[in-house]
């Protein structure tokens, strides 16, 4: 099996692990998903715990995504690592450990960008807080740090087809992830 085949795997395996879940049944809470927004992400998780357990599960989150983006570049060229941020995301949706029920990748990618691109992180940060501030939407703030993470990944794993795609194909997923939330924002509007 081929680096890249292997890189894939074990990415999507380690986005399968849901860290609010672990930690909502640890503190014996219910599932994260049965309740709000039914996402097991760090928004959620701070509506139903608090702000602590939100920063902690986020930390969790963008500390594995870290860790695989690391693995990453050691292992494979670096056009092929947004590939493997896409798996990690997809694995973070459809964990393979939860049901295929999971969140939206929103803290992965940060985690997985910082390691490829910090100044694109701090700016995706200070994008989702200028954003947040105006608009009180964290979804739409999402969209704010991930169209700047994603510039930062092409800016550090070159803008050729392979990267190119990779990067695309993840940011999409993500805003594909939160079309319940645009259509809830567009019925809201009428």
């Amino acid at each position: 099996m081929t680096r890249f085949a292997l890189m894939i795997i074990l990415a999507y395996v380690a986005g399968s692990v849901n860290f609010s879940i672990l930690l909502f049944r640890f503190l014996g809470l219910q599932d994260p998903r049965s309740r709000f927004s039914g996402n097991p992400g760090a928004s959620n998780v701070y509506r139903q715990a608090g702000p602590v357990w939100a920063a902690v599960v986020l930390l969790l989150d963008m500390g594995r995504a870290a860790a695989v983006s690391l693995a990453a570049l050691h292992l494979l060229p670096l056009s092929r690592v947004p590939w493997i941020g896409m798996a990690l995301i997809v694995g973070n949706a459809y964990p393979c450990f939860h049901g295929l029920r999971g969140g939206k990748g929103v803290a992965n990618y940060l985690g997985f960008g910082a390691v490829l691109s910090p100044w694109a992180a701090l700016a995706g940060v200070a994008a989702w807080g200028a954003v947040f501030a105006r608009w009180r939407k964290a979804f739409l703030s999402s969209f704010a740090l991930v169209l700047v993470l994603a510039v930062g990944m092409l800016i550090a794993c070159g803008a050729g087809p392979v990267p190119l795609a990779g990067t695309l194909l993840t940011a999409g997923f993500i805003f594909w992830r939160h079309r319940r939330n645009v259509r809830e924002l567009m019925a809201e509007r009428r």
